[in-house]
Formats: structure tokens, C-alpha cells, sequence
């Protein structure tokens, strides 16, 4: 009896010693660079105004709030960060045709790397498929342009 007794507790003490050791692996040695992003898409947008005795101002369907969020969740998913670290105000211009549909996106200001981060938000905003209802002017559709600014950060870091 006691032969089974010191059998099982040296087995127990022998199990709980094993369950305290880390396994470690140092076969390699894997680096990540990934870049952290900062948005944040100001409100109002500045909608610019056509020469006209009766104008009405695009919209979108839930507001400015709505395509805010989804340009703010679009910008995360689509955006291509690792080609660029930018950080300042940025302003985007959404070219809107007369039947509201977004069919050029410029940004300002010009800086180093900026031009890669301006492709990419094209992409981001032709990825919204939902149309803005045009602006009118006398009652007829007409073009017109939307200005959204932001504020962007985007920095490298080391993920071990």
C-alpha cells in the first residue's frame, strides 16, 4: 500500500512540476512591421456651392454621420498603410456627377508619400457602393464636389 501510495504521489508531484514549465520554442525568429492608424473624419463637409438662384446641396442617405462611419470602417479595412507614415490635416474632394455618384477623389496637401495615400482613397471611397443623391440646382441634378477633412496618422511599429 505504501509502494502505491509514493508511486502516486511521485506521479502527481511529477505532473504538477510539468504543468509550470513554459515550452519555448527558439527555432525562429519572426518580425512584423505593421502600422498603427489614427483617423478622425471632421464634420461638417463643406459642400461647394454651384452658382445658382435655388441650390440644394448633395446628400447621403442617413446623413453625414452615416457616411462618416463607413468611410472611417472602409478606411481601416482598405487602406494600404505599410507604404506610407503620414500625420497632419488632410483634406479630400469627392467629385460627385448629376447622378450622385463619386467619380474622382482629390487630396490636398501635397507632401512626401502622400500621392500613395491619395490612390488608396480613391479606392476606399469607389469601395462605398451606395450613391449620394445629387445636388440640384433649379430643381435639375447638377455635379458638384464635397470636401471631407481629416485628420490622419499612420506609424510604424515593430510587432515581435
Amino acid at each position: 500500500m505504501r509502494t502505491i501510495l509514493l508511486f502516486l504521489a511521485l506521479c502527481a508531484a511529477n505532473f504538477s512540476f510539468a504543468q509550470d514549465q513554459e515550452e519555448r520554442d527558439d527555432s525562429f525568429i519572426r518580425e512584423s512591421n505593421k502600422n498603427l492608424l489614427k483617423i478622425d473624419i471632421k464634420e461638417p463637409f463643406m459642400q461647394v456651392a454651384v452658382k445658382c438662384n435655388d441650390f440644394k446641396p448633395a446628400a447621403y442617405e442617413g446623413g453625414v454621420a452615416a457616411y462618416k462611419d463607413i468611410l472611417n470602417k472602409y478606411m481601416y479595412a482598405y487602406l494600404n498603410s505599410d507604404f506610407y507614415a503620414l500625420t497632419g490635416d488632410f483634406t479630400f474632394t469627392l467629385v460627385l456627377d448629376d447622378k450622385g455618384k463619386v467619380v474622382d477623389v482629390k487630396g490636398m496637401p501635397k507632401v512626401q508619400n502622400s500621392e500613395v495615400f491619395f490612390d488608396d482613397m480613391q479606392y476606399v471611397v469607389r469601395r462605398i457602393k451606395k450613391n449620394w443623391t445629387p445636388a440640384s440646382c433649379n430643381g435639375q441634378p447638377v455635379a458638384s464636389q464635397i470636401k471631407v477633412k481629416m485628420n490622419f496618422s499612420s506609424m510604424s511599429a515593430d510587432i515581435d
